[in-house]
């Protein structure tokens, strides 16, 4: 794996997060402050308003307008409870799960959109680095990205022995993220323990604080860099701020304490983008045109629902033939559309249930030498990072 350094531009409005690896950017990162979702938070909630005609709830959690919460987010995944035959149950009526006053804790799984509240359910699942902790939940979940079952079957034999008699015990379930797949004991062992403390600590603020209050927020993009993206080729962590610096050291003191000696507080007069020519190197790899050291270049173009990347060769004339001058373009080509997928986070849209990315590489490539260029954009994409909440089985 290259080696990698890792930069936060930290300002009270945004973040920013670059991923250097070989001298070169590879992801950017950017959250505002004022733009950051709810989805994920855990709030001590207050039932305002139940209504059986609709099987729902209206909860206050402390924000302009009430949440709404639906009978099937009141069990666990929000699947139907099974009879011992398999046959579906019919789900207890709301009214006589829940009352007006009651406190419940709650977790948002859809933003406000407009005049609608935000949408809520009670099964709260606490994303990892490697894992997705379910308090409420009693098995071991597996991501279907993993597609081997000998592999699963291993998976969860570990997961089963370091989850330990907690797991039997109603202690909280677990599902493997895709990045798992690779994963030692130590690991496994270090998000658990991580997944279960922060279960611990809402647990406590929900005992301890009144209704409408917020028990857990999801981590800033700073702190995700300690859980997410720092990883054993990962160099060091800079970063321009020495309030936020603290703040990750107390972070990583107490969560993730392997990345803790790799934080560095950046101390220079000028920007730390501009430093490591960041801002200069990001504007040229975002344009829509990205020139090729051969003379040749890539046009990317990105909508809404799709993504085209088309090759050209356009001052590369070759040497030998007219099929290497094309072969030796592609292959150059698919080293950057590599690199451009990660830049412009378009591999999220290649879940062919969102949209879609469509390249074209010049025709003509012999057909002796196919492998060769099919095979090198494959390995910076393999590096992107899961989503958080997995299909599973």
């Amino acid at each position: 794996m290259p080696s990698q350094d890792i930069l936060i531009n930290w300002s009270p409005q945004e973040t920013r997060v670059a991923v250097v690896e070989n001298g070169a950017v590879q992801e950017l990162h950017i959250e505002r402050t004022l733009e950051r979702g709810m989805v994920g938070n855990v709030y001590l909630g207050k039932v305002v308003r139940v209504l059986p005609g609709m099987q729902s709830a209206f909860v206050d959690i402390g924000l302009d307008r009430a949440a709404f919460l639906h009978v099937a987010d009141l069990h666990p995944g929000g699947h139907v409870p099974k009879a011992d035959k398999g046959v579906d149950v019919p789900l207890v009526p709301i009214e006589r799960q829940v009352f007006e006053g009651q406190t419940l804790t709650v977790q948002v799984i859809k933003d406000a959109i407009g005049t609608k509240g935000a949408r809520l359910s009670m099964q709260v699942s606490i994303a990892g680095r490697m894992l997705v902790f379910l308090p409420h939940d009693d098995h071991i979940g597996i991501s279907q990205k993993i597609g081997s079952q000998e592999l699963r079957e291993q998976l969860r034999a570990r997961m089963t022995v370091l989850a330990g008699a907690d797991l039997q015990n109603s202690g909280g379930g677990f599902i493997l993220r895709t990045n798992a797949e690779e994963a030692s004991d130590a690991e496994l062992a270090d998000d658990i323990a991580y997944l279960r403390r922060t279960w611990a600590l809402i647990r406590s603020r929900a005992h301890s604080l009144p209704p409408g209050t917020l028990l857990h927020q999801d981590l800033t993009l700073a702190q995700r860099v300690l859980r997410d993206m720092a990883v054993d080729a990962t160099q060091t962590i800079r970063i321009d701020s020495h309030l936020q610096c603290d703040a990750l050291k107390a972070f990583g003191d107490t969560y993730t304490p392997d990345t803790v000696a790799k934080l560095d507080l950046y101390r220079g007069e000028r920007p730390i983008f501009d430093l490591f020519g960041i801002e200069e190197e990001l504007a040229r790899a975002l344009a829509r045109r990205v020139d090729l050291k051969s003379g040749g270049y890539v046009i990317v173009d990105q909508t809404e629902a799709l993504t085209t990347i088309d090759v050209n060769t356009g001052g590369y004339v070759g040497v030998r033939s007219f099929d290497d001058t094309i072969f030796k373009t592609n292959l150059e080509a698919a080293q950057t559309i590599a690199r451009q997928l990660r830049l412009r986070n378009v591999l999220r849209a290649l879940n062919p249930d969102e949209s879609g990315c469509l390249i074209w590489l010049i025709w003509s490539v012999p057909a002796r030498r196919p492998r060769a260029s099919s095979n090198t954009p494959r390995r910076a994409p393999d590096r992107e990072r899961s989503p958080s909440r997995p299909r599973c089985e």
